[in-house]
């Protein structure tokens, strides 16, 4: 995988013989400042940012030295041209945040640093495990449900959707589907409901949630058997929603839409050894796709691999697939890639 990048980016002295994702460079400083220091950075992160740097941090084994001074001139390299203007400052780093993550991603980062750090309300769900979740709502109206199943992160709500009974599960996917806005005070409501069995203060802004487009990007994330089951279900009761869910949806099998570039940039955040799993499941075509965006000799070494690996069980297949369409996905909405996808033509 590493000939992959040949020629590419800038070279460094320190650079070490595995390519390192951004991911993993996180984990690498954290584990290098200390569990005081660390913890101190890990209060300005997001759930999913703590969530998956933690799992990086867990799965680390034998960090060469070489890895370790790769990663630290990184980081000094990133911030050597940096001053301290503006830091403290209110205003800066609203804007800043907003300019990097968007007004919604950016809104409750910016209440937990500039409101007193605390999260409270519907976002208090967000650091919760969605087995958890799925027991506080699992006796509130379907209503209720679809909203906070809309307004947590979609790979989180299909987990929560994972422990819901399934003609439960196939109610709050339709009105998730048929949800659009949100009056302010109801979703004000339902935030002081949770802040009353967690305690806490400021209350969440969005009043614009839910979708047909949401309703998918949930069932992006849920396990292939669960997600046919349902899809199945929404055909009986509307198969035009189910067609419109189906076309919105991305799958592993859609990166062969995705352009070479995109491809590229996927790759360098990709492990070889889940890229291998995942390929084993695929069809011709996502094959096709990524040896062609491969230097000859990484492909040849990919193709190896692929051989010498041997029956892969179809879960495992599939967890890996997932993890790459969750960086895909990442990556898209940063604006990094486009997916492309149904009704887009590409090349």
């Amino acid at each position: 995988m590493t000939e992959q990048n040949a020629g590419q980016g800038q070279a460094s002295a320190q650079a070490p013989q595995r390519k390192i994702s951004r991911v993993e460079q996180a984990a690498i400083l954290l584990m290098s400042l200390g569990e005081s220091d660390a913890a101190e950075v890990l209060k300005h992160m997001g759930p999913k940012e703590v969530q998956r740097v933690g799992v990086a941090m867990a799965q680390m084994k034998d960090v060469t030295k070489d890895e370790v001074s790769f990663v630290l001139n990184q980081f000094v390299d990133a911030v050597g041209g940096q001053t301290g203007l503006g830091v403290g400052n209110d205003d800066y780093i609203r804007a800043m945040l907003t300019q990097a993550l968007g007004d919604d991603k950016a809104a409750s980062l910016i209440d937990r640093i500039l409101v007193g750090g605390n999260t409270t309300g519907l976002d208090t769900l967000k650091w919760m495990e969605p087995r958890a979740v799925g027991d506080i709502i699992r006796y509130e109206h379907p209503q209720i449900q679809a909203i906070v199943i809309s307004y947590l992160d979609p790979d989180q709500s299909a987990e929560i959707l994972a422990t819901l009974d399934p003609k439960v599960r196939l109610d709050v996917v339709m009105r998730v589907a048929s949800l659009e806005t949100i009056q302010p005070q109801a979703l004000q409501e339902l935030n002081n409901i949770l802040e009353k069995q967690f305690s806490g203060g400021a209350a969440g802004q969005a009043s614009r949630i839910g979708g047909v487009k949401r309703a998918a990007d949930i069932m992006n994330f849920m396990d292939r058997a669960i997600e046919g089951s349902l899809l199945d279900s929404i055909k009986d009761m509307d198969p035009d929603l189910a067609t419109t869910i189906e076309d919105l949806m991305f799958v592993f099998d859609n990166l062969k839409d995705v352009d070479d570039r995109g491809i590229q940039a996927l790759l360098r955040e990709v492990s070889s050894e889940v890229l291998v799993v995942a390929l084993k499941g695929s069809d011709e075509a996502v094959k096709d796709k990524i040896f062609s965006n491969m230097s000859k000799r990484a492909a040849e070494l990919l193709q190896d691999d692929l051989e010498a690996k041997g029956p892969v069980k179809v879960s495992e297949v599939e967890a890996a697939q997932k993890d790459i369409i969750t960086v895909a996905r990442r990556m898209a909405e940063a604006g990094e890639i486009s997916l492309g996808g149904a009704g887009e033509e590409m090349m």
